[in-house]
């Protein structure tokens, strides 16, 4: 698959009278995007008939003049969440989505083009909110983060392990769940990308830590693979509470749920002595612990310390937007590429390995 731009127009020269630069030959490209079709009704699957590939709008790799305080970033990676899905549904409640037309939003990795934003210059390499889409003009607010350590894990890893989702583990279970060395820690949905890095955040704190998956090999990756204590398969409990009386004989103290519905509502298996506390946060509130939680990550990855598994499609077409936002396992394949546990990125250049 070419991955490589669609050179337009080399030879177009644009005049800056901002002080930028006094003149510049910019480059005019196609930026393939994919745009939401229509919205995913409720009780809809994602499927490739809700997106749309774009491929005849073009750009001009240089932010425009008039444009408040901007960079203009080539995606390099883009993380595929759950999220995306509600995204891409029709407002409900005064959230705002994607509208049909418009590049699907998502978290990704990407490379400063152009910018005339203070805090960012042209090489940078960056992660935040971007859009599915080859080129984005992004103006930074909270959302945007420099990369600091491109050199010493993958760059791919800022579409999970130390993006959105490891920071999502990291404050909610270091600063909402505030744990002790030696308690019990139960996650729900342990096996996703949130939840494998809480489960192995315990493990190093020296908590007891149990997980909870909906397949005997996420099962099994859990306790082989991220050290959890104890996994088992709910999908094979008839009896929730039973199976968490077995494992939590004297109750839980940290319970990180990444699923809600009848999971949340557990009480039973709380230590009777325990005052429960149920609380919810919003992650990019929290957006000034990055460089902390950044430092230390970094730090357990060169150590070993920390798994982190990724499952890589390359291309950028509606068929494996849809894919991934569908569901995280795709069949029998994705188990033997990933061990059925993984991050789910879309590489979209070609000037990035992947190994």
């Amino acid at each position: 698959m070419n991955l490589s731009p669609t050179v337009v127009n080399s030879a177009r020269t644009i005049l800056s009278s901002n002080g930028r630069e006094a003149s510049a030959m910019a480059v005019e490209v196609v930026n393939k995007k994919v745009v939401l079709r229509r919205y995913i009704e409720l009780g809809e699957a994602p499927t490739e008939g809700h997106m749309e590939l774009v491929t005849t709008e073009t750009i001009i790799l240089k932010v425009p003049d008039a444009s408040p305080p901007a960079v203009l970033v080539k995606n390099l990676y883009l993380s595929c969440d759950p999220y995306s899905r509600f995204l891409m549904s029709r407002p409900q409640g005064g959230y705002p989505t994607t509208s049909p037309g418009s590049p699907v939003p998502g978290y990704g990795v990407a490379k400063v083009v152009d910018s005339t934003h203070p805090d960012f210059k042209a090489g940078d390499y960056v992660w935040g909110l971007t859009s599915w889409e080859e080129y984005s003009l992004l103006t930074p607010k909270e959302s945007l983060f420099k990369i600091n350590y491109r050199t010493d894990v993958p760059l791919s890893y800022y579409a999970g392990l130390l993006g959105l989702a490891g920071l999502t583990a990291y404050v909610g279970f270091y600063e909402i769940s505030s744990p002790k060395e030696g308690e019990h820690v139960f996650v729900s949905a342990a096996a996703g990308a949130v939840g494998q890095l809480v489960g192995q955040f315990a493990k190093l704190m020296g908590c007891y830590v149990v997980g909870s998956a909906g397949a005997d090999e996420k099962v099994n990756l859990l306790k082989d693979k991220f050290g959890f204590d104890e996994a088992f398969n709910y999908k094979k409990e008839s009896d929730l509470d039973v199976a968490l009386k077995r494992y939590f004989p004297e109750g839980i103290d940290v319970y990180f749920d990444n699923v809600g519905g009848s999971h949340a509502r557990r009480r039973p298996w709380q230590h009777e002595t325990s005052r429960p506390s149920d609380r919810g946060f919003t992650v990019l509130q929290y957006g000034h612990l990055y460089r902390e939680f950044e430092e230390k990550v970094v730090k357990h990855v060169r150590e070993g310390s920390i798994e982190y598994l990724e499952d890589v499609a390359e291309g950028l077409d509606s068929r494996s937007g849809a894919c991934v936002i569908r569901g995280p396992f795709r069949g029998p394949e994705h188990w033997q590429k990933a061990g059925g546990c993984c991050t789910r990125v879309i590489l979209i250049t070609a000037c990035v390995c992947y190994e």
